[in-house]
């Protein structure tokens, strides 16, 4: 399921603080706006064993 709350994509660089919005672009200076949620999290995960070992490999 996907998040309506959306963070404007420049807000590092235009603003103090994130700015968050519901439309397609920041209401204060017009940038775009992405999903501000972070991946879900599924702990059937069918390739989570396979990415835990390349980070353990890399870290190594």
């Amino acid at each position: 399921m996907k998040s309506d709350i959306r963070v404007c994509s420049a807000w590092k660089s235009e603003h103090d603080r994130p700015v968050y919005s519901l439309s397609a672009t920041c209401p204060e200076c017009g940038a775009a706006a992405i999903n501000s949620a972070p991946a879900p999290f599924d702990p059937a995960d069918p390739y989570g064993e396979y990415r835990r070992a390349l980070k353990r490999r890399a870290r190594d």
